[in-house]
């Protein structure tokens, strides 16, 4: 598969912090950072079943590059997920996470469900340009394998 057919294709992208971390990640910062960005956008928190942290979940609509995304956060396991999602459109996201979301210097791991369901362990987001780490999410896509 050429170079530019991996980067069009659409996958779940998850995005954590690493093991042992944490970003202090909450539903009601990340729906102020949302609310800020767009004060209309689709926002909904499901308490599950084991009350308010545990089992729950947040969906909220985002726009990364003029493309209105799906995305989940969770406070357990921590993380916010995207699904989809283009390398490209993974960049912006990972772009907006470093810029509203997680602490300033805290890091960011990521994985997708191609990945999960090859058994890959988290990777770390490069310290790089939004060209960098799109670069690091194509190889990580060829790594997943069966792109041919």
């Amino acid at each position: 598969m050429e170079p530019e057919e991996i980067a069009a294709l659409r996958t779940l992208y998850v995005f954590t912090p690493p093991t042992g971390e944490s970003w202090g990640l909450t539903y009601t910062g990340l729906e102020a950072v949302l609310r800020e960005r767009d004060p209309e956008a689709f926002i909904r928190v499901e308490e599950g079943t084991d009350g308010p942290v545990t089992g729950s979940s947040m969906h909220f609509g985002i726009t990364v590059d003029e493309e209105q995304l799906e995305g989940m956060a969770l406070l357990s396991p921590e993380g916010v997920s995207v699904t989809d999602c283009t390398v490209a459109l993974a960049a912006g996201v990972v772009a907006w996470l470093r810029s509203a979301v997680v602490p300033q210097g805290a890091a960011v791991t990521f994985n997708t469900e191609w990945g999960l369901e090859a058994e890959l362990p988290d990777a770390a987001v490069p310290d790089a340009d939004r060209q960098g780490i799109t670069a690091a999410f194509v190889d990580h896509l060829v790594a997943t394998g069966d792109l041919d």
